[in-house]
């Protein structure tokens, strides 16, 4: 008994330091993605003048001034930028996370011919880098009279392979099959099954594509530039890089650019802090069927 608590005591440390390395790594790792965001959100309430003077992460006295400059500068463009982010990101999103679980459910639960190729086909198309694509689908969308309008920024953002690929995932693991079996035999269509069956349990990874699609799709910069020629449609990374584009000429321009990369921030962290409680029901009830 005496050796036993004797090796239990001289575990503890070596446990405790082995926790502490990934601790550090994570909150260094915290630190180096978090201090260029504070700096935006100081540097937002710096005037011209106090913005160029000094590099110090002290509150300035022009948060205001700025703020209002940025959504009167053209007449309201910025608004329009949000607006049209908001769209992009927020339809492209929706009909992404609906078309991904529909596929990932068929992937998972479904046997037909050609499956095995789709999916290897789908795997292979996580190893593509978007980058690559963007030049591929003008081409394709010039040739449909599509290139310069919003849908050429919607379409491409529909179908995610890493989004099919996670709701199949999850689908093997939260839809049993034994249930759609008994779904069946009690005469429900396959769309009533997914309907009414697969889409409540599949939530907390629909939640996770869409926020994930939300996301990529807000920040999303080069197909946007690609596609888009007339500045009413443009979203906010790429007004963004024609306020800068300006700025080279007026520096005043600059703070209205830094202003508008904070407020563009504060929609994604909204949208975190919302979605977060589908997790957490997520992990709630899986406690509860344990």
């Amino acid at each position: 008994m005496t050796t036993l608590t004797a090796l239990r005591g001289t575990g503890r440390p070596s446990l405790r330091r082995g926790k502490v390395l990934p601790t550090l790594v994570l909150v260094l790792g915290a630190i180096y993605c978090l201090i260029p965001v504070a700096w935006v959100f100081v540097a937002v309430s710096k005037a011209p003048g106090e913005l160029f003077s000094s590099f110090t992460f002290a509150p300035g006295t022009g948060l205001l001034q700025n703020v209002a400059d940025l959504f009167s500068f053209g007449g309201g463009a910025y608004g329009m930028w949000a607006l049209n982010s908001l769209l992009y990101a927020g339809l492209g999103g929706v009909l992404s996370t609906l078309v991904s679980a529909s596929c990932g459910y068929a992937l998972a639960k479904y046997d037909f011919a050609g499956g095995r190729i789709f999916f290897g086909a789908l795997l292979a198309g996580l190893l593509i880098p978007g980058i690559t694509l963007a030049v591929p689908q003008y081409l394709l969308l010039s040739d449909l009279q599509l290139a310069g309008t919003r849908w050429s920024v919607l379409l491409p953002s529909i179908i995610s392979p890493f989004g099919i690929y996670l709701c199949k995932v999850f689908a093997d693991g939260a839809v049993a099959q034994e249930a759609l079996e008994a779904a069946r035999i009690d005469g429900a269509s396959e769309w009533r099954i997914f309907r009414s069956i697969v889409l409540p349990l599949m939530v907390p990874g629909m939640v996770t594509v869409f926020l994930l699609q939300f996301v990529g799709i807000w920040n999303n910069f080069l197909l946007p530039y690609i596609m888009l020629a007339d500045q009413s449609t443009f979203p906010l990374t790429v007004g963004l890089n024609s306020l800068l584009n300006q700025g080279s000429g007026s520096p005043a321009l600059y703070s209205l650019a830094i202003a508008g990369a904070a407020v563009a921030i504060v929609p994604l962290i909204a949208l975190v802090l919302f979605l977060q409680r589908f997790w957490r029901l997520d992990l709630i009830s899986g406690g509860v069927k344990g």
